[in-house]
């Protein structure tokens, strides 16, 4: 069985450069952890995409940065249901896709704060996204609070949003192996980091004052709490509770 690909020293050098640095001026937090979300829409049944599984696994472990792997449905048909794909993802990468006016979709891809976009496994200019996103001044302040089972969300913005803005809960598991006997990757044994397992929208907000919702949450799985613009749109703020 083929191993996993090994990240290349010289890219492995960059993304620890930028990890050493201070975690992003993003939002102010309460009780959560702030990120940047680089959200990789991969699929078991893509031969292109356990590359881009691998630098997934860099990143996710790092702080300052929220990593999520959607895994997609569109190559199912080719032997290997994924069994972690959902449509509702594969409609998410549609929807960022006519966002930019593209008819395409490319999987392994990457969307980094809901802007950029990276097909394949691009650390190198993954690393330079980043930086330049930790940068960039704060637009929303979002906190979160969790007391047991429930988590009490706060956004605020000032000056208010030019646009309106979506309000999203989303739930991972941190990690799963799956040996995969079908498909492009027929004998491979892959690992997922940070694998979406729900993505629900509690709410839409106009982007002035204060907004709030309380959820609650069951089971042990990571909770991220993300603030977009609709569209979907540059993603404003985003904080994990574990």
């Amino acid at each position: 069985m083929p191993d996993e690909p090994v990240m290349p020293r010289a890219l492995c050098a960059a993304l620890c450069l930028w990890f050493a640095a201070q975690a992003p001026a993003s939002a102010q937090y309460m009780e959560g952890e702030p990120g940047i979300v680089v959200e990789l829409f991969t699929s078991q049944g893509c031969a292109a995409c356990p590359p881009a599984d691998a630098l997934m696994a860099r990143v996710a472990a790092r702080p300052g940065v929220i990593a999520l792997s959607l895994h997609v449905d569109i190559w199912d048909y080719l032997g290997w249901p994924d069994r972690f794909a959902q449509p509702a993802f594969t409609e998410r990468q549609k929807a960022y896709a006519r966002a930019e006016g593209s008819r395409s979709l490319f999987t392994p891809q990457m969307i980094v704060a809901g802007t950029h976009r990276l097909g394949g496994a691009r650390g190198m200019e993954l690393a330079d996204l980043l930086q330049a996103e930790a940068g960039r001044p704060a637009r929303v302040d979002l906190v979160l609070r969790r007391n047991g089972t429930m988590l009490e969300i706060v956004a605020s913005a000032e000056p208010p949003l030019e646009r309106g803005a979506v309000v999203d809960l989303v739930r991972y598991t941190p990690q799963a192996t799956v040996d995969i006997s079908g498909g492009e990757n027929a004998g491979r044994t892959v690992t997922h980091h940070n694998i979406v397992t729900l993505w629900e929208t509690l709410g839409l907000w106009d982007g002035s004052g204060t907004v709030a919702f309380h959820v609650r949450l069951e089971g042990p799985e990571p909770a991220v709490v993300i603030v977009q613009e609709a569209g979907p749109g540059p993603i404003l703020a985003a904080a994990r509770s574990r």
